[in-house]
């Protein structure tokens, strides 16, 4: 929505017949009262889906970076790690 003037945004696009009789119909049986608000509504909830698991992906590649950093990556063991070791060892033997 155009916050200055209040007016929605627009869009136009170019639909064969074909898809356009389909929408039609899936506006019908969906019980939306207009095609606008049907189209509106799918494409949104569409939209929400694509950038949720897009989100996900990002997510986890980015645990997946932080996790192979933490395990393969060249940081020395903190000064707690290395006590934890030690302890371990002495009680092993």
């Amino acid at each position: 929505m155009d916050v200055q003037s209040g007016k929605d945004e627009r869009i136009e696009l170019r639909v064969s017949a074909a898809d356009k009789r389909i929408f039609r119909r899936a506006q019908k049986l969906s019980g939306d009262k207009s095609f606008s608000s049907f189209i509106v509504r799918v494409v949104k909830q569409h939209a929400e889906e694509i950038v949720a698991k897009n989100d996900r992906i990002i997510a986890t590649e980015k645990d997946r970076n932080v996790f192979f950093d933490a395990v393969f990556g060249n940081s020395k063991p903190n000064q707690n790690l290395v006590e934890a070791a030690k302890r371990y060892k002495s009680k092993k033997a």
